[in-house]
């Protein structure tokens, strides 16, 4: 199998099934694979999930023609976090490539066949990530540098509220988006360029299969937040390249999947990911 699509959920029944929709509305011409692993959203996505499925099995999907995809769940009783509820669906994964996915995303072209085609042209990529839009097809930023401590400590401080300059290098403030937007860019598609950079956002992450037997999975220590810094500093460390591919889009709807988290806890969460990621 080419690609497996991982998708964490938590109390984003609506956000998933529209995600769910457009991937098969959008779906390579390759197999594939969707394993959605939900943490005990309780918010009837169990139901849902079990009805798009039912679907797929009666070869009626939802009105969508009929692609080389399948769609699977495993429901968690409780919430474990997105590391290690990637980490459940990676190990049932059978693709080539793997793509972990936010629940919160929408597709309106086939990036998936672009982006793999483009990671199998450079043998060198180990994680690559696509050109994020935000709901109203505005580019999203989603490249950053690798964090210091003094940027978390900005953060912490919220110094960057009176000083935002003080962010500039790891919120990767140099990195023209404009200019790296084929969407904007005459140069037919062979032509459009791949970026090096330090770490791509999670919410559209692909990742080479062997990058995964040669590292290992998330760490699971990182209940959510910093998991796919570490792992794109980890495939670095280990020789290869992360990149950013703007010769796909998909819309991102911006931290919509963990809006419900109360906002301490996600503070707590931020910061004691920080910690772990600065211990390593």
């Amino acid at each position: 199998m080419k690609l497996s699509i991982i998708i964490v959920s938590w109390k984003s029944k609506n956000l998933l099934k529209k995600s769910l929709e457009s991937i098969f509305r959008f779906a390579p011409d390759f197999a594939f694979e969707v394993i959605v692993v939900d943490n005990a959203s309780a918010d009837g996505t169990d139901q849902m999930l079990r009805e798009m499925t039912r679907s797929f099995a009666s070869h009626e999907p939802l009105g969508i023609p009929r692609v080389h995809g399948s769609l699977r769940m495993t429901i968690n009783r409780e919430n474990f976090g997105f590391a290690k509820a990637n980490n459940q669906g990676i190990a049932q994964a059978k693709g080539e490539y793997v793509l972990l996915l936010n629940p919160d995303t929408e597709f309106i072209e086939d990036a998936l066949s672009a982006c793999v085609a483009k990671m199998g042209s450079d043998k060198t990529i180990g994680v690559l990530g696509c050109q994020l839009l935000n709901s109203d097809k505005t580019i999203q930023p989603s490249v950053r540098a690798f964090p210091r401590v003094r940027d978390i400590i900005v953060i912490l401080l919220k110094l960057h509220k009176l000083f935002p300059s003080l962010l500039n290098k790891y919120l990767a403030k140099d990195f023209d988006y404009m200019e790296s937007n084929p969407h904007s860019n005459p140069l037919p598609f062979r032509e459009r360029g791949l970026y090096e950079v330090d770490q791509v956002m999670g919410a559209f992450f692909l990742v080479r299969r062997k990058v995964f037997d040669q590292i290992g999975l998330l760490d699971e220590k990182f209940f959510i937040w910093f998991e796919e810094v570490d792992f794109c500093r980890r495939a670095k460390q280990a020789g290869w390249n992360v990149a950013y591919y703007p010769g796909a889009r998909i819309i991102h709807h911006g931290g919509q999947s963990f809006v419900k988290a109360d906002t301490w806890r996600k503070q707590k969460w931020f910061f004691k990911s920080a910690l772990l990621y600065f211990m390593k």
